[in-house]
């Protein structure tokens, strides 16, 4: 059968996916300090060089062109922030990243007719399940299926949602305020009120996330500390147990949990990683409130900004053009966590910003009449 031109599209897809999954893992490899977890990335660098290869060969066998695709964008700047920034900056979006391919895979292998595609599939839904599950572990994550269950984005993301909500909010408030045709004092006045309340806001709904968060994480150690000190025979079986479901014998899975609990420092980081699967404590309430905060804050000062500067209609166009901007850029950065297309999530963003400024001018207009 002769494939179908979406079925062309999306095997080049693939094929675009993974050569950028080898570029990005052969460059955090080149960065990484850590020995181990170089040798981790330049692995993984390989296995994408043969995964795109699969597809090189899918696509010469229905005569499509062959040559390995360059870099995207996204890949480039998703490169960029993990050598300015460091690897660890990346892990969830990389885990992430593997997530989607396994969910892509399986559907396309559900889907396909038999052939080629259909067998890449299979393989390649196998191994980006392993890559998922070793980077799963890179960060404390133990599931079987971590990226079900990943909230994705880690410091970066709040970060970016940060700036983004600043700068959404304070531009619709900014615009009613230019709508109502407020003079420039007043215009600076709301701008940097709404400055100082969308920052306080999203900084302490972060803070107050993450101090959940740690709370939940202390509990559940103390219960389980609890539990090793009050019933030792009871979690040295279920110990065992955990071992044996993960393919060691019956014999060798008692054995290793009786040594385990021996040493109740070792039992209790062993049932925190088997049974409650986290690691160590990592939160800190108070960076990421600050870092939410301070990037929600500067989102905001976006478009007041000109108003320090300029004044009259030069002020008004200038905030403008300076916030359509930043809600492209934005939304470009937002795909980063998303899997989507910088083009497409940036435009969607500037739509977005466009209907805040018109919604908000009309609105102010309308109020100013009313008064």
């Amino acid at each position: 059968m002769t494939p179908l031109s979406n079925d062309i599209a999306a095997w080049r897809e693939h094929f675009q996916d993974e050569a950028d999954a080898a570029f990005l893992y052969r460059t955090l490899a080149n960065v990484e300090q850590d020995p181990k977890r170089r040798d981790i990335f330049d692995r993984l660098a390989q296995v994408e060089d043969r995964h795109a290869e699969i597809w090189r060969q899918v696509l010469s066998e229905n005569e499509q062109t062959t040559e390995l695709p360059r870099p995207s964008m996204r890949a480039r700047l998703l490169a960029w922030v993990g050598t300015r920034w460091g690897t660890s900056l990346l892990l969830p979006i990389l885990l992430r990243e593997e997530g989607h391919e396994v969910r892509a895979y399986l559907e396309l292998h559900r889907e396909s007719a038999p052939g080629s595609a259909k067998d890449a599939s299979r393989t390649l839904a196998t191994e980006s399940a392993r890559h998922a599950e070793t980077l799963g572990s890179m960060i404390g994550i133990t599931d079987e299926e971590p990226w079900h269950k990943f909230k994705s984005g880690g410091y970066l993301g709040n970060v970016v949602y940060g700036f983004n909500d600043g700068l959404t909010a304070n531009f619709g408030l900014v615009a009613g305020v230019i709508g109502a045709a407020v003079e420039t004092p007043i215009i600076l006045v709301t701008g940097f009120a709404g400055v100082i309340a969308d920052a306080l806001s999203m900084g302490s709904s972060s803070y107050l996330a993450s101090k959940s968060e740690q709370e939940v994480y202390s509990n559940e150690i103390e219960m389980e500390k609890a539990e090793i000190l009050l019933m030792p025979e009871l979690e040295e079986k279920e110990l065992a147990l955990m071992y044996e479901l993960k393919g060691i014998d019956r014999q060798r899975s008692t054995e290793m949990a009786r040594s385990v609990m021996r040493d109740p420092q070792r039992a209790l980081e062993e049932q925190v990683r088997e049974e409650l699967n986290i690691g160590e404590a990592h939160i800190t309430p108070i960076k990421e409130g600050w870092l939410t905060g301070l990037a929600t804050a500067l989102g905001a000062l976006i478009p007041v900004a000109p108003f320090l500067f300029l004044d009259g209609l030069m002020a008004i166009w200038c905030a403008f053009v300076l916030a359509m901007l930043s809600h492209f850029v934005v939304g470009a950065a937002r795909s980063l966590f998303t899997g989507r297309g910088l083009l497409r999530s940036g435009l969607e963003m500037f739509a977005v910003g466009m209907g805040i400024a018109v919604v908000g001018f009309f609105v102010g207009d309308l109020v100013m009449r009313w008064l």
